[in-house]
């Protein structure tokens, strides 16, 4: 494991989203059970809203794995525990968009954030080779698939509104030295493809992931982020599934921004409340590190003009692995989702 490691732990997941007043069953987003088929989801039990569009723009699924976690809370009487829940359930996370059924799941997605008059965000995280064989190895079969599968993701998402963060770690792992040397060129190839195929759409907003502020020096990838297409993106991402503080993490992407002609990027704050943890292995500090807390809640209002975007890339509340006492990567993990809501002010 790498202790710079951007998403990590994210495949396997499943989850249903309620569309147009219907259940829709898509895979890619939590272990848990599968959701309210009944048409009616969390929105009933839970009472989850939209945030005020102006200053969050995303779609909230008032079906999410939290807004489950908080009904059943409340149900078994323990208001305090949901009240707390609440905190991750009511603001817009990323759905992280799995390998089956890609048309299905992106138009699910879309078609209800349009509902709503919000838009969505989405991951894309099916690279072949993926995170080097670790915690969320898989990804597709070759890069024929990948293409498949990603004609698959543009067509359902159509000319909806979306904003796409794509593949984390897929470049930090090239140059890092995990992602094997012959499998260089077809990923460059495959994320410039990507970027094209999704900028060709009408109205979707497309960020390569760039790493974290724990690599320091933006000279290691901005060659890297050229060469995938930067240019045509509309920036890239920092900080996917860690911790460094959004100060850090913004000095980290303006240094990057310069070197990528003065792009604009977005920052995951989903659990960067206090900042990395700094005690253990340091090759695991970034796999379910203790004492952490939610950060800055997403909205398009952030500190820098750069910036486009605080955002809740990582869903908090599902384990980074099977280390520190979690259950497999991406299952939905309560109690560390609580302590994480406690320690935010």
């Amino acid at each position: 494991m790498y202790g710079s490691r951007g998403a990590g732990a994210f495949a396997g997941r499943r989850m249903s989203a309620v569309v147009l007043g219907a259940a829709l069953l898509v895979t890619g987003c939590s272990s848990s059970d599968g959701g309210d088929k009944s048409g009616k989801g969390a929105e009933a039990g839970a009472g989850i809203t939209q945030q005020p569009k102006e200053k969050a723009p995303f779609w909230v699924n008032p079906d999410g794995t939290a807004a489950r976690q908080v009904a059943a809370l409340e149900k078994s009487g323990k208001k305090q525990d949901a009240e707390q829940i609440r905190k991750i359930a009511e603001q817009p996370v990323a759905e992280w968009v799995g390998p089956d059924d890609p048309q299905e799941q992106t138009r699910g997605f879309t078609e209800a954030a349009d509902k709503a008059g919000r838009t969505a965000l989405l991951v894309l995280y099916n690279i072949p080779h993926r995170d080097c064989g670790q915690y969320s190895q898989g990804g597709a079969a070759d890069g024929n698939a990948y293409r498949e599968w990603l004609d698959g993701v543009a067509a359902g998402i159509g000319d909806r509104a979306a904003t796409v963060v794509l593949e984390p770690d897929a470049l930090l792992h090239l140059v890092d030295g995990c992602t094997p040397e012959q499998f260089h060129e077809e990923r460059y190839d495959l994320l410039k493809g990507a970027v094209a195929k999704l900028k060709s759409l009408k109205n979707t907003k497309v960020y390569l992931d760039a790493g974290n502020a724990g690599w320091q020096n933006p000279d290691q990838i901005f060659e890297s982020l050229n060469r995938a297409g930067i240019a045509q993106a509309d920036g890239f991402s920092v900080n996917v599934s860690n911790f460094y503080s959004t100060k850090d993490s913004i000095a980290y992407g303006k240094q990057l921004s310069a070197k990528v002609g003065g792009k604009h990027f977005v920052i995951d704050t989903s659990r960067n409340g206090k900042g990395p943890y700094g005690a253990g292995n340091p090759d695991e500090r970034w796999c379910n590190p203790p004492g952490r807390s939610l950060g800055e809640t997403p909205t398009t209002k952030t500190a820098d003009p750069l910036v486009d975007a605080y955002l809740w890339v990582k869903r908090p509340g599902e384990s980074d692995g099977e280390c520190k006492g979690g259950p497999k990567a991406g299952q939905w993990w309560g109690d560390y989702a609580l302590k994480l809501a406690k320690a935010t002010g």
